[in-house]
This record gives structure tokens, sequence and C-alpha cells, in this order.
């Protein structure tokens, strides 16, 4: 059980539901704006069928993400969630079918730096108007001025101290999932930093990695997630359901478990300084120790 310096949230259920459905919906318009660049890198035919494919998909989803924005009407809700479900939908299916068309595997620096703007640079953004919603300051949220240096160093310290048991856990895994005939296959974000050329994508790609990944995702899991749930009254839930979910949405068996228990460890981290710095700070060095490692060994 996680106790500790991180005060009660004032998060609404409603405002908590909105930022994560529209945060999705950006991930997946971020996901149909990766089919649409390699579809044009690789000059396919058919470029109507996938325009017209894509470009619904967009419209859907532009209209689903002003619905989601919009105050969720207590009167007319049946025929608002319907609305809703139909635009949801039928920007699925038009999505799928443009990225059927795009084809091809692999994900280049250009479609990386593309989902991670979709998915954390969005992310942050909705976060600002989060908490303008709750009449809040980044600092006063996430108890971003509690003994910040201090908080920093904490998580510099679980970030070193943690780098080699999660090597170590992460190797275990692939092996176990080898001895089983499970096909290992490395994360699309280290295939794509590895095949990486020229330092304008390296750079690109660290910035991502290093600064804007830490700071959305400890935002959004640590900082507003976790203790929402827990608020509710659900501590194991709060602990574990969000470490588990930021593990998945990183979507690599090998790496599922490392990444849960570096969740757990970052909460804890949290819990003990009160200051959402320590676990930024962790994460981005975490992230920098393996980018800096990926870059030697490709040299």
């Amino acid at each position: 059980m996680v106790r500790g310096m991180v005060p009660v949230k004032p998060w609404k259920a409603e405002a908590v539901l909105r930022l994560l459905l529209s945060i999705f919906l950006c991930i997946y318009a971020g996901s149909v704006g990766v089919a649409a660049l390699r579809f044009a890198q690789a000059a396919r035919p058919g470029g109507g069928r996938f325009w017209l494919a894509a470009t619904g998909a967009w419209l859907c989803l532009g209209a689903a993400f002003y619905l989601a924005r919009r105050p969720w009407p207590r009167e007319s809700l049946r025929r608002w969630f319907g609305a809703l479900l139909i635009a949801f939908y039928a920007a699925l299916i038009l999505g799928a079918a443009a990225q059927r068309l795009a084809g091809g595997a692999g994900v280049s620096a250009a479609q990386m730096a593309l989902a991670a703007l979709s998915f954390q640079g969005l992310a942050l953004v909705l976060v600002h108007f989060f908490l303008r919603a709750h009449e809040l300051g980044w600092r006063e949220a996430f108890g971003l001025d509690r003994r910040a240096g201090r908080a920093a160093l904490s998580g510099a310290a679980l970030a070193v101290l943690f780098l080699p048991v999660g090597w170590a856990l992460q190797w275990s895994v692939g092996q176990l999932l080898l001895r089983l005939h499970f096909d290992v296959q490395q994360q699309e974000a280290v295939q794509t930093v590895q095949e990486a050329s020229g330092w304008a994508p390296r750079t690109a790609l660290g910035v991502i990695t290093i600064l804007l990944a830490p700071a959305a995702e400890e935002t959004l899991f640590r900082g507003i997630l976790y203790p929402w749930i827990k608020q509710l009254g659900f501590r194991r839930l709060a602990l574990w359901g969000s470490s588990l979910l930021f593990a998945a949405v990183h979507g690599n068996a090998v790496a599922f478990a490392p990444l849960t228990l570096l969740a757990l460890l970052l909460v804890r981290r949290y819990e003990r300084t009160g200051n959402l710095l320590a676990p930024i700070a962790a994460h981005a060095l975490f992230n920098a120790l393996n980018f800096g490692l990926l870059l030697l060994l490709r040299t």
C-alpha cells in the first residue's frame, strides 16, 4: 500500500474522462497521419481511395473531438452519446481502411515524431486546459515547487539504481519468451532510433524520448490517473491499474514487466516527495541512458 505526501486532487470525473477520450482521439488521428506519411513515402497506387478514407477519418475524429470537449448535456445525454459513438466508430473504420491501404512496416523518424506529437505533445496541451477547468496551475496541481531540487535528485537516483535491474528483467523476459517459442521483437521506438541516420532525426528523437515523453506520461499516469483513482477509494487499483496501463501503452511484451516495475517505483517516489518532478526526472534519465546506449551500440 502506498501512502505519502500526494494530497487529494480535486479532479472531476467528467473532466478526467473527457481528457482521456480526447487524448485517445488525438492518438488515433496521429496514427492516420503516420499512415499518410507512409503512403506518401511509398508512392503506392490507389491514392484516391487512401486520401478519401484518411480525410473521412480525420473529419469524423474532429466531430468526435468537438463533441467530447463540449459540456456533456444532462438533458440530452443519450442523443449526445449516440452522435459521439457514430462519429467515433466511423473514424475507426475509415482510419483502419486508410492504414490498410498505406501498408508497409516499420516507423521512420518523421513518423515517430508525428506519433509523439499527437500523443505526448497534445496530451500536455489538453492537460493545460484540464487544469484551467479546475482553476489550478501546474505547480499547485503537481507540487512542482515542493523541494524541487531534492525531488529531481531523488528521481535521478532511482533511475540509476533501477537501470541494471530493468535491463536484467527485460533480458530474462526475452529469454523466457524465446524458450516458449514466442516471436520476440524490439519496441518500434528502439528500432527507429537504431535506424535513424543523421544528427537532425537523432536530435528530434532524443528530445521526444528524453523530454517530451517523460513530462507527458508522468503528468498523465502519475499526476492525474493515479491520484484520481486513489481518491475514489481504490488504492490498489490506482497503484496497479495506472502502472499496468503505463506499461501496456508502450506495446512491447518484453518491456512490459520492467516498465510495470518502473511505474510502481515512480508512484512510490511521487508519494514520498509529493513533487511530480521526481518521477519525471527518473523517467527522463532512464530514457536518456537507454537512448545513449542505443546510439553507442549503433556506432
